[in-house]
């Protein structure tokens, strides 16, 4: 089964947009590994959302448009149009057999719980949070290449 990762493709291309001040859809294609027409269709959704906005023209592209520790990785799936979390589900909604009724029943109890307690950590992880660790890594990743390899 084919997993949803709208969010995570979302998030990879804000994240990429913080570090510039406008970036077009072919330079964001490029970074995600998709088709240009992928992420238009993305950010319009961020768009109508507010959270992004488009400039067209010599020059143009999309910039953000609220600071990055205002927007939650929850308000990114909102725009998204809440997309589910989970790839599981039951065999059928409406079963007559008493026993799938039971295991539709535990299942919906589970995944509802799942789902809430996704949710509420997506609204404690904003923007920001994602930005700081990614230049934690970058900072790492540069001190690195610099160290002298004395393994030889």
């Amino acid at each position: 089964m084919k997993r949803d990762s709208r969010l995570s493709i979302t998030l990879h291309a804000l994240l990429h947009m913080a570090e510039r001040e406008i970036i077009t859809s072919d330079e964001l294609a490029v970074c995600l590994s998709t088709n240009p027409v992928v992420v238009r269709r993305t950010m319009a959704g961020l768009r109508a959302a507010g959270l992004v906005r488009s400039e067209k023209g010599h020059g143009g592209g999309w910039s953000l448009v609220r600071d990055l520790a205002t927007v939650t990785l929850a308000d990114v799936h909102a725009a998204l149009g809440e997309p589910g979390f989970f790839a599981i589900g039951n065999r059928t909604e409406s079963p007559g057999c008493l026993v799938e009724q039971a295991v539709n029943a535990a299942m919906d109890d589970a995944l509802r719980d799942a789902e809430a307690l996704l949710l509420e950590r997506l609204t404690r992880v904003s923007l920001a949070d994602l930005s700081r660790d990614f230049q934690r890594r970058m900072a790492d990743h540069c001190r690195k290449m610099k160290e002298p390899d004395y393994a030889e």
